[in-house]
């Protein structure tokens, strides 16, 4: 493999290239490549030359006036007419010549004349005039018409035409085939090469919010500066390193700062592009990659979406023999290739639990560097070393975007920093503004704006008074995030208006009370219809959702139920989708899973109905909230406090209050177990006494039920 081949690609079935490659040799001696067309033009010149330059025995080109004078003398009874020549001869009434001369044509351009009469040749475009064929009837002359002999090089030309065809269809395809199966018929990878990138500029300066993973990496880059100082002591380092994280949190660019920091070549490529129909392919591709990089020593090889190639080959139900024939040959060039010369393999996946035991184990993957997402810190810095080349307002916080850009990786806050440089530009502004980044963010988050959207006058009134609800329970829900925006302007595929909310800090826990705030804030949207309308709507349907699946959690997750406290109901096992589909085993009975389904709706109920109790207890606030939505569209966090503090409620809200909202809201956890300890005596005693008692007649009630 050489790394030249891509800077070929511009004619990957060269035909218009004659290439020496000097890395692909064979026998010592550079392979050549003969382009498609030079050989066809070589053919062609052939013919030319044939046609052109060999001309027919025996034939005499002369002026057309000594031409009609041989007609008018006798020299020449025979006239064959052409488009753009004539020929004359004496006919002498041999029936074999007459036969030659009737089958004039490729054989006389090929190998000449086999008449021994002499024949005059002269240029007869446009002299076929009436004077002329008068002449020829005149003096008895035999003439003919005939255009295939007019230009030998059309005749040979149209004769090998087909052939030609055939011929360059059939390489054609052949090397066509071949690029794509590589070495099979080729030379090596196709079209499927890695890429030799030279010196890597990027730095680990330009990487933030991975502080770990670089200090993971940071040993990967001193050996290769200093290789000499591990092997002295007997230290190896690791021969290959498995980046795992979501995607878009910054593996690839992690992976070329480490070798922009050692300064030494990069290949990188696609897990995918080993893959090919033919067998054989990949093993081929990854030999190839790795005696490519040895050359290249020190260096690093990058195979990014590393699970192509390299899941479990436990339970493959279909069976791919090339991916597994691809997977092999790469373990094996893992445990032959020294790491002595410098030669470090890093891969990068979002998915590490289908990859193949073999894979991970000491000798090969030898480190696992977590690459997460950001935190408030990290975003920060991402969000700064994007905005260094935007001109950026000085007022901008970044640590207020850090903090409402919660749970986003690198690449999405490297699109919303572009994303605010072209609303600044539209707007006509020399400078990005906080607006312009806030903007960005709902874009990013929740779709593009739609002002243009027309919607009735009906569903906007609904609309202000499901956000409003959202709000109010926000605002008076301890624990919950505060409001930083109401509006009804329409976003994205199907939001007619949203409440966005921002953390004042960043929490990585979530007591009891606080889900159940959380379920709380997302039910006000449809109680506030149901409050003020008297009916819902299907405006509140991903709020459901939402509810209902933090509820489940809580139950089957994290053990907050009444029932099963401190238990895990998760389903478990794998399906034919290995573990990216866990729902096809169940390892609970039905009545759990009857339970489970009970407690949803019971505590759906209960907390629908918290909600209405407070919305009705505070009317008239959200009667003045939704008409002022209503008229503005949009309502922004320090407005939606000014005006509940102007009506004197939420500055009463204090931290004991909180408290005494939770422990009227909740159970206290002693409470709940001892309710617990005596429904499993009360249960006990009763399942004793059933199995002492006589058996009851059927059809008859014990006394306890009949009353």
């Amino acid at each position: 493999m050489s790394t030249q081949d891509d800077k070929k690609n511009d004619d990957p079935y060269n035909f218009f290239k004659f290439s020496v490659d000097p890395d692909d040799k064979k026998g010592g001696r550079p392979e050549k490549h003969f382009p498609i067309i030079s050989v066809l033009l070589l053919v062609v010149a052939v013919l030319f030359l044939i046609s052109n330059f060999l001309p027919m025995r025996g034939e005499k080109p002369i002026d057309f006036s000594e031409f009609r004078a041989k007609i008018v003398s006798g020299e020449i009874n025979t006239v064959i007419l052409g488009d753009v020549y004539f020929v004359g001869y004496k006919d002498d009434g041999d029936s074999s010549r007459k036969e030659i001369s009737e089958g004039r044509g490729l054989s006389m351009l090929l190998m000449g004349s086999t008449d021994e009469r002499e024949e005059f040749r002269t240029v007869g475009l446009g002299m076929q005039t009436d004077e002329f064929m008068e002449l020829l009837n005149t003096h008895n002359v035999t003439y003919s018409r005939e255009t295939r002999q007019n230009s030998g090089f059309l005749q040979l030309l149209m004769y090998f035409l087909p052939f030609l065809l055939l011929i360059g269809i059939y390489v054609y395809f052949f090397r066509k085939m071949s690029g794509g199966m590589g070495s099979v018929f080729g030379n090596g990878g196709g079209r499927s090469r890695a890429i030799d990138e030279g010196k890597v500029e990027t730095r680990f300066a330009d990487v933030a919010g991975v502080d770990e993973a670089k200090e993971e990496l940071v040993e990967v880059v001193d050996f290769l500066k200093q290789p000499k100082k591990y092997t002295d002591i007997g230290g190896k380092i690791p021969k290959g390193v498995l980046l795992v994280g979501p995607p878009g949190t910054g593996k690839t660019l992690l992976a070329r700062a480490v070798a922009g920091e050692a300064g030494v070549p990069f290949f990188r490529i696609s897990g995918s592009d080993f893959v090919e129909m033919f067998v054989g392919v990949g093993a081929s591709r990854v030999r190839d990659l790795f005696r490519t990089a040895r050359e290249k020593a020190p260096c690093i090889i990058f195979i990014d979406e590393l699970d192509a190639i390299g899941k479990s080959r436990a339970n493959n139900l279909g069976g791919n023999d090339e991916r597994e024939q691809t997977l092999n040959q790469l373990l094996v060039e893992m445990d032959g290739f020294d790491n002595e010369k410098g030669l470090i393999l890093l891969a990068a996946t979002n998915r590490p639990d289908v990859l193949d035991p073999a894979l991970l184990r000491p000798g090969r993957f030898d480190r696992q560097v977590v690459v997460d997402k950001p935190d408030m810190k990290g975003r920060e810095a991402i969000l700064r070393i994007h905005a260094k080349n935007v001109k950026v307002d000085p007022e901008v916080d970044f640590g207020g975007l850090a903090l409402a850009t919660s749970g986003l990786a690198g690449a999405d806050l490297a699109n919303i920093v572009n994303e605010a440089a072209l609303l600044a530009v539209r707007n006509g502004r020399k400078q990005v503004i906080m607006g312009d980044f806030d903007e960005a963010i709902e874009k990013t988050l929740i779709g593009l704006q739609k002002k243009s959207r027309v919607v009735k006058e009906k569903e906007r009134h609904i609309v202000a008074y499901h956000e409003t609800g959202h709000a109010l329970v926000a605002a008076f829900t301890p624990g919950s995030d505060p409001v930083h925006k109401i509006t009804i302007i329409p976003r994205g595929v199907g939001a007619l208006g949203y409440t966005l909310h921002r953390s004042e800090d960043e929490s990585f826990l979530k007591s009891r009370s606080e889900l159940i705030g959380e379920v709380d804030v997302l039910l006000g949207g449809r109680a506030a219809e149901d409050v003020v309308f008297g009916e819902i709507s299907t405006g509140a349907s991903n709020d459901i959702s939402r509810a209902t699946a933090i509820i489940k959690s809580m139950i089957t997750d994290y053990g907050m139920s009444d029932r099963f406290k401190n238990v895990t109901l998760g389903k478990s096992g794998r399906g034919y989708g290995g573990p990216q589909e866990p729902e096809l085993v169940r390892e609970f009975s039905e009545d759990t899973q009857k339970y489970i389904d009970d407690e949803i709706a019971r505590v759906m109920d209960e907390r629908y109905r918290h909600v209405i109790a407070f919305l009705k207890g505070h009317r008239d606030l959200l009667e003045y909230v939704a008409k002022r939505l209503l008229e503005k569209e949009t309502v922004d966090g320090k407005e939606f406090e000014e005006i509940i503090k102007a009506e004197g409620h939420c500055n009463e809200l204090t931290a004991e209050a909180g408290k005494k909202a939770d422990e009227e809201r909740y159970i206290n956890a002693s409470a709940l177990i001892e309710a617990d300890e005596k429904t499993a005596s009360k249960s006990a005693k009763k399942s004793s006494d059933s199995s002492d008692a006589p058996k009851q007649r059927r059809g008859r009630k014990p006394k306890s039920e009949e009353k």
